[in-house]
């Protein structure tokens, strides 16, 4: 869930993309099984030899040239999510570090139950985070570890505020 929130707030364009492909696909599939329902009512309802029945064979071109189309949208869209994928790929470290940082806080509740923290306030915290972290980074890991310190650091400065006096060192 982390890798989607910093991938949306670093590259909001590949998170878009990434929710078109998932409509698009849906959409495509859709029209692949109504083709696929007229193909089996026009085969059910078909008298006589398929072949000579112009009705049918007209749906049958008709679906050859949908599917087709539907092929090579699939074909472009797969190639599109791979290249997603690959992005998305870098900002795993991220998403997995901050995600052990909330499943720490988590236990906390086995301290003292008043140390329960939500899993929105944590995501609100991370995102500020994004946003307040040093972006004049030269490349990927170093935007990656600014963002992963500047949390880390947030989350301390947080979570001690709300420790009780009996509880801190």
């Amino acid at each position: 869930q982390l890798l989607g929130v910093v991938v949306a707030e670093e590259r909001p364009d590949l998170e878009s993309q990434r929710q078109e492909l998932v409509v698009t696909s849906a959409e495509n599939k859709r029209r692949l099984k109504e083709i696929e329902d007229r193909i089996l009512h026009t085969l059910s309802s078909s008298e006589g030899n398929i072949l000579e029945d112009a009705k049918a064979i007209e749906v049958l071109s008709e679906a050859k040239v949908v599917s087709d189309e539907i092929s090579e949208k699939q074909k472009v869209a797969d190639e599109t999510q791979r290249e997603i994928d690959e992005a998305r790929e870098g900002y795993k470290p991220c998403g997995a570090y901050n995600s052990v940082l909330f499943f720490c806080i988590r236990d906390m509740a086995n301290i003292d139950p008043m140390y329960q923290y939500s899993l929105s306030w944590f995501i609100n915290l991370f995102i500020r985070s994004i946003h307040a972290s040093n972006k004049e980074t030269p490349d990927l890991p170093s935007r990656l570890v600014a963002i992963n310190d500047h949390f880390t650091y947030s989350m301390y400065n947080n979570v001690c505020r709300s420790l009780f006096e009996k509880d801190k060192l």
